[in-house]
């Protein structure tokens, strides 16, 4: 199995400036192969299997900058096009602006020219750069590749791509937990809790109006908006980092108490673009979060289960079956069900719905495992 941790930094002013560098020319042999393959594909109507190295005679600043890290480029770059040809609907490969505030570049452990010791990392063409390792690496871990990036507010990080052997075992199912989507409280769950989403975005917005409105007003090219640039970025980061810290805390503990969590699969991106959520969806970044809890659950041999987005979870009554349709409109926030009179809250009773119904789901998909195998069913 692969693993990143991922570290800050601190370069001294020779070294941000290769990484500068090298960003500028991932971005630049990235554009000119991809411009070249749709140069040649409009007249021969084949694909064109360009190298970095065909360039470097024609722009020597290329051989300036580590060559692994252009590799890389040429391989994003070609599984990009093969992918839009295998399926169009994954969008034709775009060009790298120069605009983009989060650059990044990879490079691969070659005859030992990444090391990571003693409170410094080893790039290629780089040397050492000081790193603040605020977490050991695991005994027999092996280390493949790094990915050097800087984000919007300047910071340098260092994300460390390790290999370990792993073998998952999974567990008998015996604890199961509903999830259903909340845009106000993340999620609700079928015991009655809630996440206590502090909105972080929203708390900040006007903080981030302000910044912004101050950039707005700046002379495009002065240093004081490169300077207020800076400032809104460390809003935008303050934000983001606040957020994850939340979810990471939030799927650890979930992961760690339950061996399987039901959840509903939904389209979010369409939810974003409906009904004026945008920012409610984005704020709470649900997309993100089911994505922690996924791998979180993975590496401990327990199960995440998604329930068809089409399954009535808030028209059904968790306690006789019966199928409410007058639920359908989400101003209803609580019914009693009119065949047994259970008074329902519309999200807990979602939840429990999606719990018994990712449960008989994957217990159905276990003895279909076991059955082929002879093993006795559950």
């Amino acid at each position: 199995m692969f693993t990143a941790y991922k570290f800050r930094i601190y370069p001294d002013e020779k070294q941000k400036e290769l990484f500068v560098k090298t960003f500028g020319c991932v971005r630049s042999i990235y554009n000119k192969m991809l411009a070249d393959k749709i140069e040649h594909y409009k007249k021969t109507q084949k694909m064109l299997n360009n190298t970095p190295a065909q360039y470097k005679k024609k722009f020597p600043y290329f051989k300036e900058v580590d060559s692994i890290a252009l590799a890389n480029a040429q391989i994003n770059l070609q599984t990009a096009y093969k992918n839009f040809f295998n399926n169009p609907k994954t969008g034709f490969p775009n060009f790298k602006s120069k605009k983009n505030t989060r650059r990044s570049y990879t490079t691969n452990l070659v005859n030992n020219n990444i090391e990571l010791k003693s409170g410094k990392l080893k790039l290629p063409k780089v040397g050492f750069v000081k790193i603040k390792q605020h977490r050991e690496i695991p005994e027999g871990y092996i280390l493949k590749a790094v990915t050097i990036s800087q984000n919007g507010s300047g910071k340098f990080f260092a994300s460390i791509l390790f290999k370990y052997e792993h073998e998952v075992i999974h567990k008998e199912p015996k604890s199961f937990l509903g999830m259903d989507y909340s845009m106000h409280d993340l999620y609700v769950d079928s015991e009655g809790n809630k996440a206590q989403y502090e909105h972080f975005y929203r708390k900040t917005e006007e903080k981030l109006k302000r910044e912004q409105r101050k950039l707005s007003l700046m002379k495009k090219g002065s240093k004081n908006r490169a300077k207020q640039r800076i400032k809104v970025a460390k809003v935008h980061e303050k934000i983001a980092n606040c957020r994850k810290d939340f979810m990471h805390k939030k799927s650890r503990q979930i992961a760690n108490v339950y061996d399987c969590v039901c959840i509903e699969n939904l389209d979010m991106k369409g939810m974003s673009q409906s009904l004026n959520f945008g920012k409610s969806v984005h704020d709470n970044a649900y997309g993100s979060f089911i994505n922690m809890l996924s791998y979180k659950l993975e590496e401990q041999g327990k199960y995440l289960v998604n329930v068809d987005r089409f399954y009535p979870s808030s028209q059904l009554c968790s306690v006789c079956g019966y199928q409410n349709r007058e639920t359908k409109d989400l101003s209803i926030r609580e019914w009693i069900c009119p065949q047994c009179g259970t008074r329902h809250d519309r999200d807990i009773n979602a939840a429990v719905n999606l719990r018994n119904e990712g449960k008989r789901l994957l217990l159905n998909q276990i003895n279909k495992n076991r059955g082929a195998l002879g093993v006795s069913l559950l």
